[in-house]
């Protein structure tokens, strides 16, 4: 069975080595990012739990716990948001450049398998024009099959790559979400808990006086 499998890759040529590796590559990095946003402790609270939280940070634990600190040392509901755009900074960022990572895998593989096709049909060709002999049609079906193999072994790594791309996006988005929701309950109990006069909304600017001048004031 498994020289079979063996013999079935190498007829693809040698572009199935590098569809190898862009195949590992996009895996480990996709799984490994997936596994990351799947264990983050904001998908495992209840609203009721994170609510209290922030009501009670002493009591707040782990990574969400930490947020909840660092964004109620804030004392107005403007340094919240602020330290809240922090934490986006600090964790929004690194998940996108690891997605961008796995779209461009994704997007490699079947360029790679193309690649095989243009190398088939090269050798396809070549074999053409030596010509004779049953040495003929051995050298036309390696071309074939290293010009038709290759592409169907891409879009198979690439067609389970979109799915977990798209899931992996579907995660950062409710982390997204949840960052969101925190930041908007904490700023509202933030400012249950200030003095009335604290509540109410800076005073507009006044305009400048505006100086009329008579006639015998102005200058000659």
């Amino acid at each position: 069975m498994i020289e079979r499998i063996l013999t079935i890759w190498a007829g693809g040529g040698w572009v199935m080595w590098p569809l190898l590796s862009v195949c590992l590559m996009l895996f480990i990095v996709g799984f490994r990012l997936w596994l990351d946003l799947s264990g983050r402790q904001f998908r495992r609270l209840s609203e009721a739990t994170w609510q209290r939280w922030v009501r009670q940070p002493e009591q707040a634990e782990g990574e969400v716990g930490e947020i909840i600190r660092y964004t109620r040392a804030g004392r107005t509901g403007q340094e919240i948001s602020q330290r809240f755009a922090e934490v986006v900074v600090a964790e929004l960022p690194a998940i996108e450049r690891r997605l961008s990572t796995l779209g461009a895998l994704v997007a490699t593989a079947p360029l790679v398998g193309l690649l095989g096709t243009v190398f088939g049909m090269l050798v396809t060709f070549r074999a053409l024009a030596t010509g004779g002999g049953g040495k003929i049609t051995e050298a036309m079906a390696d071309g074939i099959s290293q010009a038709l193999f290759p592409p169907e072994v891409g879009l198979c790594i690439a067609l389970p790559g979109l799915v977990l791309v798209h899931l992996i996006r579907r995660q950062k988005q409710e982390f997204e979400a949840f960052l969101s929701r925190l930041e908007s309950y904490t700023i509202q109990h933030v400012r249950k808990t200030l003095p009335p006069e604290d509540r109410s909304a800076p005073p507009a600017a006044v305009p400048e006086t505006l100086v009329v001048l008579t006639p015998s004031q102005m200058p000659a």
